[in-house]
């Protein structure tokens, strides 16, 4: 009896450091994963501050100013008027913002159609000047 009792015991034992190997070994896999991503993160930080000093660079006044001289009579370059300007309220709508159109039940197929509310809704003011046909 005492043998069959080790015997089992040195089954769950081998059994836990197996269990326990594996935990381990995912453990450090993933701490391998971890620190690829860490240093992949660095390297996108390092680009991102790399370019934003490239820019920088590029977008000084004088280097402009010195480039649109150079190239004027090519380009034909011409500083923009105030009036070509617009206002961010004067854009249209985004088509993501503009509103889904509701359909009626004589639309649907059903032969009886809504009817109208008595009172007409007040419609919102046009704040947009497009310029555009109506």
């Amino acid at each position: 009896m005492l043998r069959t009792l080790d015997l089992i015991l040195v089954g769950v034992m081998t059994a836990a450091a197996a269990v326990t190997y594996t935990i381990k070994h995912h453990a450090e896999l993933k701490l391998e994963e971890v620190h690829r991503l860490e240093a992949e993160i660095k390297l996108e930080k390092d680009t991102i501050d790399l370019l934003k000093a490239d820019w920088a660079l590029l977008s000084q006044p004088n280097r402009l100013e010195r480039l649109v001289n150079n190239y004027n009579g090519e380009l034909q370059l011409q500083p923009t008027a105030s009036t070509s300007l617009v206002h961010a309220k004067e854009l249209p709508m985004l088509k993501s913002q503009v509103p889904v159109p509701e359909i009626t039940e004589a639309k649907a197929g059903s032969g009886r159609a809504k009817p109208k509310p008595a009172t007409p809704e007040p419609e919102e003011e046009d704040m947009m000047a497009t310029g555009s046909v109506e």
